[in-house]
This record gives structure tokens, sequence and C-alpha cells, in this order.
């Protein structure tokens, strides 16, 4: 923690916080947060049958489809999109939610909150924007100032409004 000064998230609030107030509205929209933490070989075995199609349904399930991914981008998705990419992605989500809820539990319990200024970034149509409240969210973590505002995008930020992502960026980080 000592080494990290500054602090940028994308569309998200702190994991722990979804998780708590997780309701019906964020459960549908974020349905593969519960699919990839099934145990495996579950997930990978169901994604690994047709790659593509998952990556097309979840990725183009989104406020503005596909058309944000450059088509060449888009293909590379799909080629990295490996059994062992699978497999890493469907344990990251795993750890999510457990290890690293545990952590963020203790760290709450002992009254630890992230130490460097963080900057949230959300789409204004996106599920985060519906059902969280990302500056309070991430203030509630904080002990140092939080900023960040809504951008007219939905999840996919960085894709659907490179310009202002990296303005955000260059203000936040002093580039």
């Amino acid at each position: 923690p000592q080494a990290v000064e500054r602090l940028a998230v994308l569309d998200i609030s702190p994991t722990l916080a979804m998780y708590e107030r997780t309701d019906m509205a964020f459960a549908r929209a974020y349905w593969h947060w519960f699919f990839l933490i099934q145990p495996a070989p579950f997930p990978e075995t169901l994604i690994g049958a047709d790659p593509g199609f998952y990556l097309r349904k979840k990725m183009g399930s989104g406020s503005a489809g596909l058309a944000p991914f450059d088509p060449a981008a888009w293909a590379e998705y799909e080629r990295r999109f490996t059994p062992e990419v699978i497999h890493a992605s469907c344990e990251d989500y795993r750890a999510a939610a457990s290890i690293d809820l545990e952590h963020d539990r203790a760290d709450r319990e002992a009254g630890r909150r992230i130490a460097c200024p963080v900057h949230a970034l959300w789409g204004e149509h996106g599920v985060v924007h519906r059902c969280f409240t990302p500056l309070a969210d991430w203030g509630a973590a904080s002990e140092a100032p939080v900023t960040g505002r809504a951008l007219p995008a939905g999840h996919y930020l960085p894709e659907e409004v490179p310009g202002l992502v990296a303005d955000e960026f260059e203000s936040f980080f002093g580039g």
C-alpha cells in the first residue's frame, strides 16, 4: 500500500460494498460475477464450449453493444481468450468473492482504509451508476480525498470515451 501514490478506478465501487448491497437488479446485470465464482471446472467448461459466444454475450450486453470495440481489437480479445485465460478469469472472480472479501472485512474491522487519493470514473448509462454511489462508496473506504464523476458511457469507459478517460487520468495523475 505504501508504494501506491494514487488510485484510479473504472466503473466499480469497492467490491465489499457491491457484494453487501447486492439486490435483484445488480444480480441480473452482473450475473457473470455469480457464474464465474462457481467451482472449477463448471464455468470454464461452459465458456470453453464456445468462448466467442460468451465474449459477445457478456461484453456486448451493455448500453453500447459491441460498437465501441475496434474490429481488430475484438479479434484479439477472441484470439487471447484461451482455456488458460478463461480459468485465470474465473480464479480472479473466485478470489474477489472469497479471500479478497475476507481481507476487506478485516481491514474495515481494523479501521484500515485506502491512504492515497482515489479518482473514480463510471458510466452514467451503466449498472454501477444505477445500483451504487461510487463517490460515497470509495469515500467510505478511503481516508484520502476521493474525486471523480460519471462519464457519458456504459461499462467500457476506455473503449466508449477514450479521450475523456485520458483527460481525467492526465489531470488526476499529473501527466
